[in-house]
């Protein structure tokens, strides 16, 4: 049977791992982070996603999954899967330095002939440039690199990597095929094998592409609201056109956020900037969104004329529904705003008991919906939990004095539509 090893374990790791094991693998998951460590232990992840603490208890429990913070349990892998969540900062700018570090740290424990399998997110190239750093310094041993691209989102995690539509793999070895196919055949139905730096790519061009679809849809969504056409009418009628199809990215909603998307746009412009070539496309994503972020108090002030001094409650907080978590979200970015001009911010999400102290000085955390919604004079949906949808119309009139509704993507809309004495705003709507 053979050994997997898991290595970093935040959310890509511990969906990984977890469900390796739930497949039948002698999994180890490996952390430098002994907090971390110690949590999963006792089932508990670093981060919520739904069903995960149970499938880890699962796996426990059943003698296939453990967890270690000593990085010589990689001598006991046939396959190393390095799943490190890549630190970006503030300005999209990737940590990768830590991520290379990190799998450099392993390159003395590896097994001789191993697999070392690369999903966290690197720049187009990191991997044959680990691989030559490997054999020089250890050319008594063999280890073959691989790169297979994440495609988890937070929320819905287990569901996709159990049932992924494919899965791409970038090597350059036939030992990596034998080892891995048994593996990912658990997984998917198609295993998709490339040269390594054509994986690492797909990566960048599916974010890129993604990133670039929601700014078109954006840009022309806001063009539509001035001159009377209804976004939604539009978008149904291009996806009828053949070449842009059903399945194109193209709603119109709010921002993307989080630093995923904005991450392989970063990677795209740094490359070109190096090889000294222009991507005037790519290098004009990341400014139309940042300008779309603005569009709820943009909003809000052509309703209000100022929102200084208005109560505005802002509902969600976290980066998306189903989880805890705050960092890169745009709801925090969006208090931060109103704050900034004088509103006075009050926020309610269900998996809130409290705030870190940095976000309680531009906003003050209710209890429950009804406190949020409570005489203020606007609220924004900016988070789409489920919960929301059960806030019937009769209550949202009894909280405000009169209900002005911002909510970008669109989420309400079955509850406001026809609704009247109600401003319901959301993004493309004439």
């Amino acid at each position: 049977m053979l050994n997997v090893g898991v290595f970093g374990l935040w959310h890509l790791g511990c969906v990984t791992a977890a469900c390796v094991a739930d497949a039948g693998y002698r999994t180890i998951g490996i952390d430098a982070d002994s907090a971390v460590i110690d949590g999963l232990k006792k089932a508990r992840a670093p981060l919520f996603e739904p069903g995960l603490d149970d499938l880890i208890k699962r796996g426990m429990e059943r003698s296939r999954l453990a967890f270690t913070g000593d990085l010589g349990a990689a001598a006991s892998c046939d396959v190393l899967w390095v799943t490190f969540d890549t630190p970006v900062d503030d300005n999209d700018v990737a940590d990768t330095g830590f991520v290379i570090s990190a799998i450099e740290s392993v390159f003395p424990h590896l097994k001789d002939d191993a697999v070392l399998l690369i999903s966290a997110q690197l720049p187009v190239g990191s991997t044959r440039a680990l691989a030559k750093t490997f054999r020089a310094r250890y050319p008594q041993k063999i280890c073959h690199f691989a790169y297979s691209p994440e495609n988890l989102r937070l929320g819905n995690a287990i569901e996709i990597f159990k049932n992924s539509e494919r899965i791409i793999v970038g090597c350059e070895s036939e030992r990596v095929r034998q080892l891995l196919q048994p593996l990912l055949d658990n997984f998917t139905h198609q295993v998709v094998w490339l040269s390594t730096e054509s994986a690492e790519m797909v990566k960048h061009g599916v974010n890129a592409f993604l990133a670039t679809c929601v700014s078109f849809a954006n840009e022309l969504a806001s063009l539509c609201e001035r001159v009377g056409a209804d976004a939604a009418e539009v978008e149904r009628a291009l996806r009828l056109e053949p070449r842009i199809g059903p399945r194109a990215y193209i709603k119109p909603g709010a921002a993307f956020a989080g630093g995923t998307l904005a991450r392989d746009i970063v990677f795209l412009n740094t490359i070109a900037q190096r090889e000294g070539l222009p991507l005037p496309l790519i290098g004009s994503v990341m400014r139309s969104n940042e300008a779309h972020k603005h569009w709820p108090v943009r909003r809000l002030v052509e309703r209000l004329g100022s929102v200084s001094g208005r109560t505005v409650a802002v509902l969600g907080l976290a980066y998306k529904p189903g989880t805890d978590t705050l960092r890169r979200s745009s709801a925090i970015e969006l208090c931060r705003e109103l704050a900034g001009l004088g509103a006075r911010v009050r926020a309610f999400d269900p998996a809130m008991g409290d705030l870190p102290a940095e976000f309680k000085a531009f906003v003050t955390l209710a209890t429950s919906v009804d406190t949020a919604l409570a005489g203020a004079d606007a609220a924004i949906v900016a988070t789409e939990w489920p919960e929301f949808r059960s806030i019937d119309l009769a209550s949202w009139r009894r909280a405000m004095p009169v209900p002005l509704i911002c909510d970008p993507n669109g989420f309400l809309a079955k509850t406001f539509e026809g609704a009247r004495q109600v401003s319901y705003i959301s993004v493309g709507r004439p």
